[in-house]
């Protein structure tokens, strides 16, 4: 089993070159496993970790609900968003400045074979981050993501989460507001939610901007702690 993971951190750059960056290396390593049980052979398969922040975008999930995006084409334009139907699991989602958004492109049969701990184990390095600042992030029963003050008037979503997996191989991931411009969240019904709201960690903490670099240090830490590797 191969537990390096390569890490690359993008920058700021367009959804859908990225996504279809995702993509390449999601094939490249299915393509290893397919050849590898056709032939007998037993080449390593690759790990990747894309951090990235996106211009303004709204994707919406395999089984999403076109109604929750609050706003027509001619809005879009106005707001200066972007719009895409994926191949992800889950619901609407808003991506943009501010933002750290994840993509762990990863051969689980490195790992582990469990979708359901592999989420929960990105909750867990988004919690375990939270921790570190002084925030309790949670669990909220039945909606993936992480949370704060669950069970309450004042829930509030802080990082929603989507993950496609084929042969055990996963892409997209998570988005975690650190800095994020709440207001886009009202153009659209968040992860077809409706009774919650959603916040930003620089908002939690009253702070005007939070250092980016620092957070996606924090989760890296954690991550290869999660997912007992060396990235």
């Amino acid at each position: 089993m191969n537990k390096q993971v390569q890490v690359e951190d993008l920058g700021y750059r367009d959804y859908k070159e990225t996504w279809d960056y995702q993509e390449d290396l999601f094939k490249q390593i299915l393509d290893t496993k397919i050849t590898n049980r056709r032939q007998g052979k037993e080449l390593p398969t690759s790990n990747h970790f894309l951090f990235v922040e996106h211009p303004h975008v709204y994707t919406l999930g395999k089984s999403g609900d076109f109604d929750n995006l609050l706003v027509d084409e001619a809005k879009l334009q106005e707001i200066g968003a972007s719009f895409y139907k994926i191949n992800r699991g889950g619901d609407i989602t808003y991506h943009g400045p501010g933002q750290i958004v994840g993509y762990p492109i990863l051969d689980l049969e490195n790992f582990f074979t469990d979708i359901h701990r592999y989420l929960r184990t990105l909750e867990e390095m988004i919690i375990l981050t939270l921790d570190e600042y002084g925030i309790k992030g949670q669990r909220s029963p039945g909606e993936t993501g992480v949370w704060l003050d669950v069970g309450t008037p004042f829930a509030r979503k802080i990082c929603a989460m989507g993950v496609r997996a084929s042969r055990w191989v996963t892409m997209h991931g998570f988005a975690f507001n650190v800095n994020a411009d709440l207001g886009y969240f009202d153009h659209m019904i968040p992860c077809g939610i409706k009774d919650k709201a959603v916040t930003s960690l620089n908002v939690e903490l009253g702070r005007e901007k939070v250092s980016m670099e620092e957070v996606k240090g924090k989760l890296l830490e954690h991550f290869n702690q999660l997912f007992e590797t060396q990235s």
